[in-house]
């Protein structure tokens, strides 16, 4: 697709342009010390852009971040692999009710982890079947084995990927999550997982059609997103910009070559939860479509009523991340006043999550630091994009927000 450009002065759309200005002056230092290797930002108001700006370098060769630059995502995936879902469920392929056993059938009889070893687990039955709903909002009772809210259960999500043969597919991958136990009850919290992951599996099921096929043919193809995929292309790999690291001692950047063979190497499986290659120009095509309630450039990908049922808030209660959430890290306690909807965050309490937001707001983060969001109050759609890891290294999240925030004006 063409290159982005800025298309409409700041003031036109109630932004004020000196105040816009505070993103970069706050961000460039970030790269000139070394803490950060580049980054691209991007604000649409109503549509239309009203502010593009990048910084910095895109890999070891000096080359600059531009606006068709790639970036592995990471969890941005979470998102797509969500309205997949949502795309099979308006098809009447299931219910959101539905266990998951009856897609993949390993699901059956889940159990929840009460002690043991990892060589020997104990277990006790769970009375809550794991449901399709309980995987678009991380409340299905699975984990990551690199958190480690829960060390046993860490060390048994280890032992048991290490089984796994390499070059094991999807479906292989959710038969050998499926031997993990429960961290908890189905539905009776919330823990960032490999749901989206087995979601994906869903889908393939569901549709009978491999992950990277469906997102092609009923998501990328029809938003025109032409840079977005498992695996960057050959004629593209001078454009994806390189994993970049912090060190603890050094608070400078430096490759991380190892995690860096994402989005290059071809991958053993399709991962619903984390495993896209992306540029701005596409995921803005992607997250204007869902502020567009389902529909962008002419075409419809969802309906309108279901956008607006996935970003609102699915924990039980109207609860928060706060009250119902686990810590993804034990040094990163859930928000208040943040809940989560069907593969995206929501805003449901600006005031109690003590950042400038005007509520309703709903997006998703990436490993590697990259951020979106989209406000439907503020037609409102923002876009932050750097490959460093680990996340949360800086605040960037937050910092943007209040940065975007203040600059609006009517």
């Amino acid at each position: 697709m063409s290159a982005l450009r800025v298309q409409v002065d700041a003031a036109e759309v109630g932004l004020d342009a000196d105040r816009l200005a505070r993103i970069g002056a706050h961000f460039r230092p970030y790269t000139d010390d070394g803490r950060m290797a580049g980054w691209l930002v991007l604000i649409s108001r109503g549509g239309r852009i009203a502010h593009l700006e990048t910084y910095g370098q895109r890999d070891e060769t000096g080359a600059p971040i531009e606006v068709d630059t790639l970036f592995r995502i990471y969890s941005m995936t979470k998102p797509v692999t969500a309205v997949a879902a949502m795309i099979c469920y308006e098809e009447g392929l299931f219910d959101l009710k539905d266990p998951v056993s009856k897609l993949i059938p390993s699901f059956a009889d889940p159990r929840v982890l009460t002690g043991g070893s990892p060589q020997a687990p104990e277990t006790e039955p769970s009375n809550e079947p794991v449901r399709i709903w309980h995987l678009l909002t991380h409340t299905a009772g699975l984990t990551y084995g690199f958190t480690g809210q829960n060390p046993l259960l860490s060390a048994i999500f280890v032992r048991t990927e290490a089984s796994v043969p390499a070059g094991t597919d999807l479906a292989g991958w959710c038969e050998a999550w499926a031997r993990i136990p429960l961290l908890f009850r189905p539905g009776s919290a919330w823990n960032y997982s490999i749901a989206h992951d087995v979601l994906g599996r869903v889908v393939e099921v569901a549709a009978d059609q491999p992950l990277d096929r469906f997102f092609d043919e009923r998501i990328f193809k029809p938003l025109g997103m032409t840079d977005t995929c498992f695996r960057a292309k050959e004629a593209d790999l001078g454009r994806l910009a390189t994993l970049y690291a912090l060190s603890t001692d050094t608070d400078k950047v430096s490759p991380d070559e190892e995690s860096g063979q994402w989005g290059i190497s071809k991958p053993d499986f399709f991962a619903g939860g984390g495993g896209l290659v992306s540029s701005a120009p596409d995921y803005l095509r992607f997250a204007e479509m869902l502020r567009r309630r389902g529909e962008y450039g002419g075409t419809r990908v969802l309906g309108a009523r279901t956008v607006e049922y996935m970003t609102k808030n699915h924990l039980p209660g109207n609860a928060d991340l706060a009250s119902f959430g686990i810590p993804i890290f034990a040094d990163a306690p859930p928000e208040h006043g943040h809940g989560y909807g069907l593969g995206v965050g929501v805003t449901i309490d600006p005031v109690a999550q003590k950042v400038l937001d005007s509520g309703g707001s709903y997006g998703w983060s990436g490993a590697a630091n990259t951020y979106f969001w989209v406000d439907p109050a503020e037609e409102l759609t923002v876009i932050f994009l750097t490959q460093l890891l680990p996340y949360a290294a800086h605040p960037i999240e937050t910092r943007l927000k209040q940065l975007v925030y203040q600059a609006i004006v009517d």
